[in-house]
């Protein structure tokens, strides 16, 4: 696996050299209910792009972006937010710096509250002819700390897991809940800060769904090498998403 941080200057000029694409985990730093690390989003999106790093050596590791937009989850201790304007600004001067080197730049986002901003930031760098593109896992379930991310984090780390402390939170879907989260906060509807249930919340699902985010976001770096070639030799131009 190729990580960034263990690169010295003349390790990342030789990946870049061969035409790797450097995928930069996006996380956040916010309260995950009282059973999970306020890291969470951070350590699945950089577990996720680990494991897609293992199955495509094109694939360089960036560090992970630890900070995000975290304004819904206020009033719960431990959650820490740049803010909207400050993640779009970051993640543009990012892309920015980063494809001096790289062939293509891959903005892994596994944090929803980073959405709007997410994607305003890849807008203004496709709008500036840079090749960076977006990618988010494809898995669905429970919005936050629920199943889906309490397996996920069984798999990654189950030490770091309170089971003793978790609880069903609000169930409700997100067509009824978003608005008044946006109105609220998480805080408004959520004491816990959960919104979904984490029973039946287990490692070995957790492991698919890193299997199946990685194979995915594996396949797309294997796309975006092979366009970079193409690019290289002549024979097509840089598209990104």
């Amino acid at each position: 696996m190729n990580r960034l941080a263990d690169a010295a200057w003349p390790d990342a000029a030789r990946w870049a050299g061969d035409g790797a694409v450097l995928v930069v985990p996006i996380g956040a730093t916010e309260q995950h209910g009282p059973h999970l690390p306020v890291t969470t989003d951070t350590d699945i999106a950089v577990a996720v792009v680990e494991a897609a790093a293992v199955l495509d050596h094109h694939l360089v590791v960036a560090p992970a972006m630890a900070y995000g937009s975290s304004g819904e989850h206020d009033r719960f201790a431990g959650t820490v937010s740049i803010g909207q304007e400050a993640i779009e600004a970051v993640l543009v001067e990012l892309g920015r710096s980063a494809v001096r080197d790289f062939a293509h730049v891959v903005l892994a986002c596994t944090h929803g509250g980073n959405a709007s901003p997410f994607a305003r930031a890849l807008g203004r760098l496709a709008a500036e002819g840079h090749p960076v593109t977006g990618w988010s896992p494809p898995w669905a379930g429970d919005l936050h700390a629920g199943r889906t991310e309490t397996s996920l984090m069984l798999a990654i780390a189950p030490d770091r897991v309170r089971l003793d402390r978790a609880t069903p939170g609000d169930t409700r879907g997100g067509a009824e809940l978003l608005p008044l989260l946006r109105a609220g906060g998480v805080r408004s509807v959520s004491p816990t800060g959960i919104l979904g249930d984490p029973t039946g919340a287990a490692a070995d699902e957790g492991s698919r769904l890193i299997r199946a985010a990685a194979a995915d976001l594996a396949t797309m770096v294997a796309g975006l090498h092979r366009r970079s070639e193409m690019r290289g030799a002549g024979m097509g131009s840089e598209v990104t998403r």
